[in-house]
C-alpha cells in the first residue's frame, strides 16, 4: 500500500495525528504517564494568538541565545512549524528536535539565533500547512497561516525581541508538511524570508507545487536546504530531485542550494534533529 493510501485510511479511521501520516492510538497516549519537561531555561512559552481569519488560538514557543539577557546584541531569527516537537519530549509527538540543547551548544562556537516555534493546529494542521486545495483532505489553509506568521507573530517578535528583522537574517524551516509551508512561504513572502530549510518535504501532497515552483523565481541570494531520508516512502526523494531542478533550472545559484541524504534515516524527529546543526550552520552563515 502506499504512503497516501496508508494516510486516507489513517484519516477515514479518526488515527491520524499531527505527524503526517505517523499514526498512534489516541487511548493509548491518554493512558500514558505525563513525560517530564526537556525544554531548556532559555525556551519560554508566549502568550497564545489568534490567527486572523480562521479565528484559532495558537501558542508560541521561542528560544533566546544563552547569552541573550547579558548582551545588547541583535539576533537572526529562524521561524519553525509544528513547535510542540521542537524544544520538549513532554510535548513532542514522538520525540523532539533538540532546538534548544543543539543551539546552546553550537553558541560556544558563535552561532546565536532566536527560534520561534509556532504550535501546529491539531486537526486542523494538514489543512494549515498546506497552501492548495486538497480534494481528499480540504480546503487549504496556508496563506492564513503564512499571514499570521508574517503580519502578527513577526511584527510582535520584532518589537519584544532584539531581532535582525530583514530578510537576509530570516529564516523558515520545518518538516513533511512543515517542509512543504516553508517552500512555499519563501516564494510567497521572499521579502520577508531570504532561508528556508526544507526537511522531508511531503510534495506528494500538493501535486500543485511543482507547477508553482517552476512558474517563479527566488531572489539569487536566497538560501535553501533540502533533507530527506533514504527509509521514508519511497516517493520522498524522487519528488524533492523533482523539485531541486525546476529550483536550479529557474536560475538560483548552485552554491544557494545545500542537499543532504541520510540513506538510513527515517521520517521522524530524531532523524531531523540529527540533521538540525548542519543545516542552520549552512543557513546562517554569514548572517551573525
Amino acid at each position: 500500500m502506499t504512503f497516501m493510501r496508508r494516510l486516507v485510511c489513517l484519516f477515514a479511521l479518526g488515527l491520524l495525528t499531527a505527524g503526517d501520516g505517523r499514526a498512534e492510538e489516541t487511548k493509548a497516549g491518554a493512558d500514558s504517564a505525563p513525560k517530564p519537561s526537556t525544554a531548556q531555561a532559555n525556551v519560554h512559552v508566549l502568550p497564545a494568538m489568534t490567527i486572523p481569519g480562521l479565528g484559532r488560538q495558537r501558542q508560541l514557543r521561542i528560544y533566546l541565545p544563552p547569552d541573550y539577557d547579558a548582551s545588547e546584541r541583535r539576533y537572526p531569527v529562524l521561524y519553525m512549524h509544528d513547535g510542540q516537537n521542537l524544544f520538549d519530549a513532554a510535548t513532542g509527538f514522538a520525540g523532539e528536535w533538540e532546538v534548544d540543547e543543539t543551539l546552546n551548544s553550537l553558541a560556544h562556537d558563535g552561532l546565536e539565533l532566536i527560534v520561534v516555534g509556532v504550535d501546529n493546529g491539531g486537526m486542523h494542521r494538514m489543512q494549515e500547512l498546506n497552501a492548495w486545495d486538497n480534494a481528499k483532505f480540504g480546503k487549504a489553509e496556508g496563506d492564513a497561516y503564512l499571514e499570521f506568521i508574517v503580519d502578527v507573530v513577526k511584527p510582535y517578535v520584532d518589537e519584544h525581541y532584539r531581532t535582525k528583522s530583514d530578510r537576509r537574517h530570516t529564516a523558515i524551516m520545518g518538516s513533511s508538511l512543515g517542509g512543504l509551508i516553508s517552500h512555499y512561504a519563501i516564494y510567497r513572502y521572499p521579502q520577508v524570508f531570504g532561508m528556508a530549510g526544507l526537511f522531508s518535504p511531503a510534495y506528494w501532497y500538493a501535486p500543485a507545487v511543482y507547477k508553482y515552483t517552476a512558474a517563479h523565481a527566488l531572489p539569487r541570494d536566497a538560501k535553501l536546504y533540502f533533507y530527506c531520508g533514504g527509509k521514508e516512502d519511497a516517493s520522498m526523494l524522487g519528488n524533492m530531485n523533482r523539485i531541486i531542478s525546476l529550483v536550479r533550472n529557474s536560475g538560483l545559484p548552485g552554491d544557494r542550494i545545500a542537499v543532504a541524504v541520510d540513506m538510513a534515516a527515517q521520517h521522524n524527529e530524531a532523524a531531523w534533529a540529527h540533521e538540525f546543526p548542519r543545516a542552520v550552520a549552512w543557513l546562517f552563515a554569514g548572517a551573525q
